[in-house]
C-alpha cells in the first residue's frame, strides 16, 4: 500500500484516481504529476515499485502543498477574511453562502435544517 503525504492510496485504484484522495489534488493535477515522473496513468497503485512511489512523493512535494499545508493555509485565509471585516468574511461567519447565490430558497446545505417557526400563518 502506498502512502504519500500522509494518505494511505488505495491499492486497486488506478494511480490517476488515487492520487486525489489526497487534499489539494484533482484529476488534472494528478495527470500532470504522473506526466513528469513517467507513469503510465493506467497502472495500479499495487503495482508502483518503490522507486516510482518515492518519485512521486518528491513531485508532490515539488508542486505545492497539499493535505496539513493546505488546509492550514485556507483556513487562515478565511480567518483573515473575517478580520478585515469583508463582505466575504461576513458570509463566512454567519455561516452563509459567500458567493452570490440565493438564499430565501435553497442553500439548505449551508444554511442547515430548516427552522419551524410557531403559529406562522398566512
Amino acid at each position: 500500500m502506498a502512502r504519500i503525504s500522509g494518505v494511505d492510496l488505495p491499492p486497486n485504484k488506478r494511480v490517476e484516481i488515487g492520487l486525489t484522495y489526497i487534499y489539494g489534488i484533482g484529476r488534472t493535477r494528478s495527470q500532470k504529476i504522473l506526466e513528469k515522473a513517467g507513469i503510465q496513468c493506467d497502472t495500479r497503485i499495487k503495482d508502483l515499485t518503490e522507486e516510482e512511489t518515492s518519485k512521486l512523493r518528491r513531485i508532490i512535494q515539488e508542486e505545492g502543498q497539499v493535505e496539513g499545508d493546505l488546509r492550514k493555509k485556507i483556513g487562515l485565509d478565511i480567518k483573515r477574511l473575517m478580520e478585515i471585516g469583508c463582505y466575504r468574511g461576513s458570509r463566512h461567519k454567519r455561516n452563509l453562502p459567500c458567493r452570490g447565490q440565493r438564499t430565501h430558497t435553497n442553500a439548505r446545505t449551508r444554511r442547515g435544517k430548516r427552522i419551524a417557526i410557531a403559529g406562522k400563518k398566512k
